[in-house]
């Protein structure tokens, strides 16, 4: 087949798609955090002008203790309200309609009761709430250096497969760990799906070795562009403990390509959704249609 030129704009249907991931150096400061974001945005907008624009994990508030993380997270308004949400809250909201952007707010810490949740807010650049996910899986796990995480310390796991719709693309939401259960990932290619965004905060010792070889994985599998802005740097825990997060945002089609990758340190990515490459790619080779155990 032939492969378009990633990178380049691409037209379908008169409507012209291109997505920038962003890749952040977070800690447990969340007003410095905010303006960190809203400056790496408006970079990517300058140099790329994408129309969907996404964060990374948790970006509001990454280490600290666990007291800190619970004052960074955010009562979040009852959907299609109209109320006056958090800080971070109304600044994505904000960005999107100053900006005109599909805004992908990463995820932050929602206070629910006496329960957090990882989660992921969209908003359209009218500044309307698109979607709302909760991270399913929980990060609760050892890795080779022997540096133990347990998530379900801090946070509530979410049960709903999310999906929503930008500028006529499909567009199916997951949040880091969740990259190893493709069982969530078929959920969301059988609503049929054009896009998956799934925001990190990769460790580097599970990052070298997974974090590219599992999104291409799910790509390929789904037959999807893989969108994942991530978290890159070093920031500390509230017992002192220094720990490191891979980095490598990256965007991938269905083919399993890599087509754009961020440097080392805070950037971005940027890439175009080409759905006529997708087409061709599902036309070919109906893996959806072919399968028999699930």
């Amino acid at each position: 087949m032939d492969k378009p030129q990633f990178g380049a704009t691409v037209t379908w249907l008169g409507v012209v798609m291109r997505v920038s991931v962003i890749q952040m150096s977070p800690r447990a400061d969340k007003a410095e955090n905010i303006a960190q974001a809203e400056a790496l945005i408006i970079r990517a907008l300058a140099a790329d002008r994408a129309d969907i624009v996404a964060l990374p994990e948790i970006w509001t508030c990454l280490g600290g203790t666990r007291s800190g993380k619970f004052a960074a997270a955010e009562t979040l308004p009852a959907p299609g309200s109209g109320e006056t949400g958090g800080p971070a809250y109304e600044f994505l909201r904000r960005m999107a309609i100053e900006q005109k952007i599909f805004l992908h707010g990463g995820s932050i810490g929602e206070l629910a009761g006496e329960k957090l949740y990882n989660t992921t807010l969209v908003f359209s650049p009218e500044g309307r709430e698109l979607a709302r996910y909760r991270k399913i899986h929980l990060f609760d796990i050892t890795t080779p250096d022997g540096q133990g995480y347990k998530e379900s310390n801090t946070y509530g796991g979410g049960d709903a497969v999310v999906s929503f719709e930008a500028g006529g693309l499909k567009i199916g939401l997951a949040i880091c760990y969740d990259v190893r259960f493709p069982e969530l990932f078929l959920g969301l290619r059988r609503r049929n799906v054009d896009l998956i965004i799934l925001p990190a905060a990769f460790t580097l010792q599970t990052g070298k070795d997974h974090w590219e070889v599992l999104l291409r994985a799910r790509a390929i599998e789904t037959q999807c562009y893989v969108a994942a802005p991530a978290c890159t740097g070093s920031y500390t825990e509230g017992n002192g403990e220094t720990r490191f997060t891979y980095g490598h945002a990256l965007i991938a089609d269905p083919w399993g390509h890599v087509v754009a990758k961020a440097s080392d340190g805070p950037g971005f990515a940027s890439a175009a959704i080409d759905t006529e490459f997708l087409g061709q790619v599902r036309a070919n080779m109906p893996v959806l249609e072919h399968r028999k155990l699930a």
